[in-house]
């Protein structure tokens, strides 16, 4: 694991809003924890799996009124007694909870008094306004997804706030040369701290499947939430074209279970026996979905680096990709898996038919490869030990 060396035990906020993590900062924080104070804020009071050695702050839960008016004005009260306890009180009788919320969290992040802010998303950033104003404490923004990818050059009034606060933020992570790039196009300077750190498994967790076959009927597999950006459309009117052509298959989504246009597109293609949509369900039952399937797609317009399509290589799920964002980064086509533009159902159900007439001695070697390339890139204590770096550069460290 990474260095034990606690001589520059470092306070760290990590914030998205919520307890609930993703399985990425989850890790993250796992591998900080060890050598850091880390602290999670999030509006939530309950969180059934907490994880060890990280102090969970709440903020009020926000489906709860009773809940989040007894949290704030606990907060208040005890950062500046009596007189902000009747004042949160008059906020939130006077219907003012926006204020009552960003007053909780900067309450918060004085009593902790960080080294770091580390925020998961721009859409966090308003959160921060006063501190990047200040410069008070030192915020790390990671630049990932849509909001990077997207969002800012598809919204003119959201390009122009992130102009407005990124020359303030300390630091950057970015998941992805590509991402970074994209991060550039929105601000850049010679003085920006911008970090490529990969997202990073816990590999021993990820057992290679030296059991793989190819299934008759082919079994293909997306996993993510449905959104457009997912591409999903166009993985369909794939499966409309294979089905054409008499291809054999079974199309498995996995966090698109009642969506209503994937629902329609099915209908419209005539794909109901071929496709199901299933619910977002915990990452041990994806991954013993993901043993038993033939193929992974990931068909999205645009990714920083797809974290499904890294676990499926480290537990040898061949994997065809769209080859948006920082994919050509983890996936060489015909090396590490196989990659199509996006967009494209037409390209795409070349590349299946042709996977399902590839020899299982080429596809064993891509199996192995795919694996080599996470265990050399996306290990876990590489990117404990490139955050840490991160930011102990930012604080000057």
């Amino acid at each position: 694991m990474h260095d034990k060396n606690k001589s520059h035990r470092l306070k760290i906020i990590i914030f998205d809003g919520s307890f609930k993590t993703t399985p990425f900062i989850n890790r993250l924080v796992k591998g900080l924890a060890e050598n850091h104070e880390i602290y999670i804020l999030g509006f939530n009071e309950t969180l059934n799996h907490r994880l060890d050695n990280v102090n969970y702050v709440s903020l009020g839960n926000k489906q709860n009124k009773l809940q989040f008016i007894i949290t704030s004005l606990a907060i208040s009260y005890r950062i500046k007694g009596f007189r902000s306890f009747f004042k949160t009180f008059y906020l939130f009788y006077s219907g003012q909870r926006k204020v009552i919320e960003h007053q909780s969290f900067k309450a918060a992040v004085a009593t902790i008094n960080p080294d770091v802010i580390h925020l998961q998303w721009p859409s966090v950033l308003h959160w921060c306004e006063t501190f990047l104003q200040t410069n008070k404490y030192k915020v790390v923004l990671s630049q990932r997804g849509s909001q990077t990818n997207i969002v800012p050059f598809t919204d003119e009034v959201n390009l122009e706030y992130l102009k407005k606060w990124y020359p303030k933020i300390a630091g950057f992570h970015s998941v992805s040369k590509a991402i970074s790039e994209k991060g550039n196009l929105i601000w850049n300077d010679t003085s920006k701290i911008d970090a490529v750190i990969y997202t990073g498994l816990q590999l021993e967790q990820f057992t290679f499947d030296t059991k793989y076959k190819v299934s008759k009927p082919l079994a293909l597999l997306s996993v993510g939430r449905a959104h457009s950006v997912k591409g999903y459309e166009y993985a369909l009117r794939s499966c409309k074209l294979l089905k054409n052509n008499g291809v054999s298959f079974q199309y498995t989504i996995i966090g698109g279970a009642e969506d209503e246009e994937l629902l329609y597109l099915i209908n419209d293609l005539n794909l109901e026996k071929e496709v199901v949509l299933k619910p977002r369900m915990p990452q041990a039952e994806v991954f013993k979905i993901m043993k038993s399937s033939s193929l992974l797609i990931v068909p999205s317009i645009a990714e920083g680096i797809p974290n499904v399509a890294v676990e499926a290589m480290a537990i040898g799920l061949p994997s065809l990709s769209t080859a948006c964002g920082g994919v050509p980064e983890l996936i060489e086509n015909n090396c590490e898996g196989w990659t199509v533009p996006t967009r494209n159902p037409e390209a795409m159900t070349i590349a299946i038919e042709k996977f399902i007439k590839t020899p299982i001695t080429e596809i064993e070697k891509i199996r192995q490869a795919a694996r080599r390339k996470v265990e050399k890139q996306h290990a876990e204590n590489q990117m404990v030990e490139g955050m840490e770096r991160l930011y102990k550069e930012v604080i000057k460290l």
